[in-house]
């Protein structure tokens, strides 16, 4: 019987997992527990995906924000400075902005506008074009802002961020001073010392910095790249991808993470006869049309993959051979065409020819971000997710 469906995500569920436990064993058994119980065939290609917070948990990558003050400190002797285009978020950003200010006196904090990042909005763009604001040039001051605007929550949290970082602040004896500009070197106008930040843009912001004649210039992601007093790390990305975990902690980005997808590649490999490509991943790399947010506030949306999930897709667009090369064929021998076309053609000629119309971009990106659709981020309690078929084509029955 041929075969009528095509690619397959399945979220599976599995007991919660803390640190110390044995995470190879706790995906592995999972994944094949899950397809005794539904039941699924595993089978050469699959993909496991793993949320970065499990195998963050299982490290115990946490730290606390004394532990982050104290590294803010050492790197901050003068006890101020400026902050530059930080993300507007309760579990993202405002408990390293409570760290900060407990080991500073006083912060100037420059924000983007009319949004963050990753989307979150201060402003819209009518606002601004209704008082001809050109926001690539102009900058504000938090008074000049709110005489303008006055509050503006955030349309799904109902927060208004400004004032929430002005609560941390004051709670931490740190006076907050803000400004809106999306030149990065703005802030030299108030301080020498700078923490920027921003997660794409952040090797921009340094260079232009430094460039301009900054002092100090730090990113987010020189921050806990080792251990502070007993504290989680992470050498590559520092507090990068850091998630709220409790008031006072906060749970890092994974480290080491290619150690474990070789792991778990090579154990499923035993117990299943099978390879099995492996991933982990944080948030997935799309934008919700509405809101206007881009999800991937992570540094990047898989730290660590197997092999077989290097490069990009090499994938030929069906309805251009439809509409094309096969114009005048129907039904059956359409797709007897197109299986043959496809079995045929080499990945050269499907790179230069025909995949006109897919989007260019990584496997590990792709299903990333398939997976963080799947396994969501609140309650389905499915933080590894099995990817099938995905390497199939239209030939393949």
């Amino acid at each position: 019987m041929l075969r009528l469906t095509g690619t397959t995500a399945r979220g599976i569920r599995a007991p919660i997992i803390r640190e110390g436990d044995d995470l190879v064993s706790f995906v592995v058994d999972s994944v094949i527990k899950a397809s005794q119980a539904e039941p699924f065939e595993l089978k050469d290609r699959d993909v496991v995906a793993i949320t970065e917070a499990i195998v963050a948990r299982a490290q115990g990558n946490y730290a606390t924000v004394d532990q982050i003050a104290a590294d803010v400190a050492s790197k901050f002797p003068a006890d101020r400075a400026g902050i530059v285009f930080p993300i507007l978020s309760r579990n993202r950003f405002a408990t390293v902005l409570r760290a900060v200010a407990r080991s500073l006196d006083l912060l100037t904090m420059q924000l983007s506008y009319p949004c963050d990042e990753v989307g979150n909005s201060l402003l819209t763009l009518e606002q601004l074009d209704d008082l001809g604001i050109n926001h690539y040039c102009e900058t504000m001051t938090e008074e000049r802002y709110r005489e303008l605007f006055g509050s503006n929550p955030h349309p799904f949290t109902g927060v208004d961020y400004i004032e929430l970082y002005h609560e941390i602040c004051r709670s931490e004896n740190c006076s907050l001073r803000v400004i809106l500009a999306n030149d990065v070197r703005e802030i030299l106008q108030y301080e020498t010392d700078i923490l920027t930040c921003d997660v794409h843009s952040r090797q921009r912001s340094r260079r232009l910095l430094t460039a301009a004649g900054v002092r100090r210039v730090y990113n987010l992601a020189d921050l806990m790249t080792a251990p502070v007093a007993g504290s989680g790390y992470n050498a590559e990305f520092g507090l990068l991808g850091a998630n709220k975990a409790a008031p006072e902690l906060v749970k890092l980005f994974p480290r080491d993470c290619d150690i474990y997808v070789q792991q778990i590649q090579q154990r499923l490999r035993e117990q299943t006869g099978k390879e099995i490509e492996v991933m982990i991943y944080g948030d997935g790399a799309f934008r919700d049309p509405v809101g206007q947010i881009w999800e991937l506030a992570d540094p990047v949306v898989s730290p660590a993959f197997t092999s077989g999930l290097q490069g990009m897709p090499s994938e030929i667009k069906l309805k251009y051979l439809a509409d094309n090369e096969f114009a005048n064929l129907s039904g059956e021998n359409l797709e007897r065409a197109v299986s043959d076309f496809i079995n045929e053609l080499d990945q050269h000629q499907a790179e230069a020819a025909f995949s006109l119309g897919t989007t260019p971009r990584r496997i590990t990106d792709i299903l990333g971000s398939l997976a963080d659709l799947t396994s969501g981020s609140g309650d389905k309690g499915t933080p590894i997710v099995h990817i099938q078929g995905y390497f199939d084509t239209y030939a393949d029955q």
